[in-house]
């Protein structure tokens, strides 16, 4: 946990600091919305994921997100308890930081309620997306494996693995190159090449497992859950 939280700290520092959250990547998604979006919580026995299956999945398939994947972040991130606060202040069942809550306007003493939390998660993730600016025929592994690594280490350092890969003619689009550029940038023959924009990488070995578990623990709910 406190691995993660960092890590998902050092994303938001390089999000806002080399990408100043640019308008230009804004996403125009609209609020929670109580008369469309199921706030309520199921008693065990009741539920397939978590307490919490109605808000992730109303929030995130208006968001346009699977909302398995969202509760696999939501596993790995808090266990699902929207009462959890990390030592640099992330809170709630998707640990958002309270940068997070100001970039989309939110009020951030409202960040841990479990609906705004997953609204913010969704925000990000889609905002992230945009940011890659993947190719349309990217294969779906590849793609949420990007989004996740960026979430997770930064989308500053995942967009300098794919740039290394590109100067060395590989697919900058393929997860399984791009996470051995991401290993390579603790390397100062790679992260000083001309083409890095954001530095050493330290925090790979962190980054890589999480998009493993995430993805591992999504793939068990699709076999179980239906979207």
């Amino acid at each position: 946990m406190l691995k993660k939280t960092f890590l998902s700290f050092v994303f938001l520092t390089v999000l806002t600091s080399i990408y100043g959250f640019d308008a230009d990547y804004a996403v125009p998604a609209a609020r929670i919305d109580p008369a469309v979006d199921d706030h309520s919580l199921l008693a065990a026995g009741e539920y397939r994921i978590s307490a919490y299956d109605n808000i992730i999945r109303s929030v995130s398939e208006r968001a346009g997100n699977d909302w398995r994947l969202v509760s696999a972040m939501a596993y790995h991130e808090s266990r699902f308890d929207p009462t959890v606060v990390s030592r640099q202040g992330a809170r709630g069942l998707m640990q958002i930081m309270p940068v997070v809550a100001r970039h989309f306007d939110v009020p951030v003493e409202t960040i841990a309620d479990p609906a705004t939390n997953v609204w913010l998660a969704n925000q990000l993730l889609t905002q992230i997306d945009r940011m890659l600016q993947l190719p349309a025929g990217v294969p779906e592994h590849d793609r949420m494996s990007l989004v996740l690594a960026s979430y997770n280490g930064g989308v500053g350092h995942v967009s300098d693995a794919r740039r290394l890969a590109s100067y060395y003619g590989e697919d900058p689009n393929s997860w399984e190159v791009v996470s051995r550029y991401l290993e390579l940038k603790s390397d100062p023959a790679y992260y000083e090449n001309e083409v890095v924009q954001n530095g050493r990488f330290t925090g790979s070995n962190q980054t890589l497992a999480y998009v493993r578990d995430v993805l591992g623990r999504y793939d068990r709910y699709c076999r179980t859950v239906e979207r």
